[in-house]
């Protein structure tokens, strides 16, 4: 039976062969390309779950977007018809989270356009920009918040306590309905973390709104009302700093958190017919989605069919470690190398020997 070709492969020029015309007797210097195109039952069920996963979050954060916005869209109504700035206020919040819930779900659409000759990994990654977005906008948010609760400490304002505590309570059962909504969905994915953790600034915002009206409406303490407001406000910029560093991170080619290169050095070591692993790289493409590319020293006796099932057996190794898309290019011992894990790349190609 003839052996099956590698994915990307390419036979090496200086190889010296037994039997030109034989190609089970070519040493290996090749790129194995693998994207988990495999059928057997585990990968199939990883990349289904992934794809529903992705579907699940899309409709949630619609429902999230349609309720938030039509709770903002009666705020405003409200507020022209009663005067009241509070509520003209807290529907600007709510605006605030209806942009942030617009640009994930544009995210989560646009991030479905196949990949193009320009665009050779897809438009995945566009979450991750929209992940960046919402937290810097977070922090911004907090620092607005943190600059009025200063002004309001210098010059405390006449607060109606009874609109205010009204306003904040129908305000935070909504955002409970949309927080409880959205933490079903897969809040570990950055983009859904980021409008997730919008809508819960919103929420502590209206818990801070109550517990200030209730102090003064009971002790008077006006200053209640802008202590709270920092109290929340630092929270907020936790968060939005823990979005805006993974996204960054991300976005700056990072290794994965949860991806430890040891183990993966390891495993791919303890094949028999792996020499050595040199030049690896491991990046996010977009949430959960992580990519592998690295050079493997095999033995120069293997077969292109050996070499083929020492492919299929890595990156089956690799999608157990989380591993979704990996890029592997094999040398033989011949081949002039280099011994670092990791490689700098540098802006000027590296001449390699070539041995004659």
């Amino acid at each position: 039976m003839t052996p099956k070709p590698l994915q990307d492969s390419k036979q090496p020029t200086d190889t010296h062969l037994d039997d030109p015309h034989d190609p089970h007797h070519e040493q290996p210097n090749a790129h194995g390309h693998g994207n988990n195109h495999h059928h057997d039952g585990a990968d199939h069920s990883h990349s289904h779950s992934h794809s529903h996963s992705h579907t699940d979050n899309q409709r949630i954060v619609t429902i999230a977007f349609a309720i938030i916005a039509s709770y903002m869209v009666v705020e405003v109504i409200g507020g022209y018809i009663t005067g009241s700035l509070a509520l003209l206020s807290d529907a600007g919040h709510m605006f605030s989270d209806a942009v942030s819930l617009a640009m994930t779900l544009f995210a989560f659409i646009i991030g479905k356009k196949s990949a193009t000759s320009h665009k050779t990994f897809g438009y995945r990654r566009f979450e991750i920009l929209i992940a960046l977005i919402n937290g810097l906008t977070l922090l911004i948010i907090s620092a607005g918040i943190i600059y009025e609760a200063v002004l309001r400490f210098q010059h405390p304002p006449q607060i109606a306590t009874t609109g205010m505590l009204v306003i904040s309570t129908i305000g935070l059962i909504v955002n409970l309905v949309v927080a409880k909504l959205m933490h079903g969905g897969d809040t570990d994915n950055l983009n859904m973390k980021s409008a997730y953790l919008h809508v819960l600034s919103d929420l502590l915002g209206s818990v801070a709104a109550i517990i200030a009206a209730i102090v003064i409406m009971l002790f008077g303490w006006v200053w209640a009302d802008a202590a709270v407001s920092i109290l929340v406000a630092l929270l907020i910029v936790r968060s939005g700093y823990a979005v805006v560093k993974n996204a960054a991170h991300i976005l700056m080619e990072g290794a994965p958190n949860d991806i430890d290169q040891s183990v993966i050095i390891k495993t791919l070591s303890a094949h028999p017919n792996v020499l050595s692993v040199h030049d690896l790289h491991v990046w996010t493409i977009t949430s959960g989605l992580h990519s592998l590319s690295c050079h493997i020293i095999v033995p120069s006796s293997l077969t292109l069919q050996q070499t083929d099932a020492l492919l299929s057996d890595l990156q089956h190794e690799l999608q157990h470690l989380g591993i979704g898309h990996s890029t592997i290019q094999f040398e033989s011992d011949l081949h002039a190398h280099s011994a670092q894990f990791n490689c700098d790349i540098t802006s000027t190609p590296p001449v390699h020997a070539h041995a004659h």
